[in-house]
């Protein structure tokens, strides 16, 4: 039917199906039977609801408002992103809509292990919480650390799992209405990435932390905390692969944008904050510490050769990947 309308689905996303070009263009985004419609030009949106509604049976809700549990706020300079209500909904669920309140996630010195000795709890119980948090990362990057630490022991989970479970809990009580915002900015778009990892994070099994964070300007739009698949000899490898995964995200961000806007695929700039991977990234020949790393994570070498990514340095301290890699002090969240 959308076809029919002269919709053409994106090749990158097959969930986003687009019509026009220019200010004329109209974005439709569809899951399952829920639509959300955007656009410059009001008139184009009003002819598509026309449209729509001659054919099926619609209501028409207005400003977009609330979508799959994610509460939008529009303002005329912005608009926000939040699930409020939903995470009061799981503190309550779980008993923890009165407890006292922490200033971070996870404790920067805790190191969760399988603790084989430790008391056992209720496994499912554990997962439910664990995926109700995995929801809340919709819209808060800030947990996506703990809370993929703490996946990482839905098979076995103890009383010492629960506990960093139940610090997530009280973090999220004390921030409940924080989300993400989205500037109007009136210029033309820009993609920059920051990533970063933590060498040997995991105590298990020895394998690093990886996190990507991309912007569009100032707004975060894709952000990613995961164990690497594979173990890495140094910081150097692990910042490699880290920046391989970024690199993959970049050029799906950067085609979706190019359809999404019509404008022509630019660059995207990634931010690094290792000297060694950087120089790795940028020189086939850097044999020395590259011979035994997997084939698959040279793949961020040809995308700087072929000009779709521009490798940078940045600062540690202002590495906005930081937080997506471990555990942070209050005042560095």
């Amino acid at each position: 039917s959308l076809k029919k309308l002269n919709f053409k689905r994106c090749i990158c996303e097959q969930a986003v199906y687009t019509r026009g070009t220019g200010r004329t263009t109209v974005i439709l985004g569809v899951y399952v039977d829920d639509l959300i419609v955007t656009g410059e030009d009001s008139e184009e949106i009003n002819r598509f609801k026309q449209q729509m509604t001659s054919e099926f049976e619609m209501s028409d809700l207005g400003h977009l408002s609330f979508y799959l549990g994610i509460e939008v706020e529009q303002k005329k300079e912005y608009l926000t992103i939040k699930q409020s209500g939903y995470a009061k909904k799981v503190l309550t669920q779980f008993g923890m809509s009165d407890c006292n309140s922490t200033k971070y996630p996870m404790e920067p010195s805790l190191k969760l292990h399988n603790d084989k000795n430790g008391e056992q709890i209720d496994a499912t119980n554990y997962r439910k919480m664990i995926g109700c948090l995995r929801y809340l990362l919709h819209t808060r990057p800030d947990l996506a650390y703990s809370v993929g630490v703490a996946s990482r022991f839905m098979e076995a989970p103890t009383v010492l799992h629960l506990k960093a479970v139940k610090q997530i809990f009280r973090y999220l009580k004390g921030t409940i209405n924080l989300g993400l915002v989205y500037v109007q900015e009136g210029k033309q778009e820009t993609l920059t990435g920051y990533t970063d990892s933590d060498l040997a994070a995991d105590v298990v099994e020895r394998k690093s932390t990886g996190g990507l964070a991309f912007y569009l300007n100032d707004s975060l739009i894709s952000w990613c905390s995961q164990k690497q698949k594979t173990v890495a000899l140094s910081s150097c490898e692990s910042e490699f692969m880290a920046a391989t995964a970024a690199a993959k995200q970049a050029l799906w961000l950067r085609n979706l944008l190019a359809e999404l806007t019509g404008n022509v695929q630019r660059v995207v700039t990634l931010y690094v904050d290792n000297n060694s991977a950087i120089a790795l990234m940028k020189n086939p020949v850097f044999h020395g510490r590259s011979k035994h790393i997997d084939v698959r994570y040279h793949f961020i070498r040809e995308c700087v050769e072929h000009g779709q990514v521009a490798v940078c340095k940045v600062c540690t301290d202002v590495q906005r990947a930081d937080a997506l890699t471990k555990a942070l002090p209050a005042c560095k969240l």
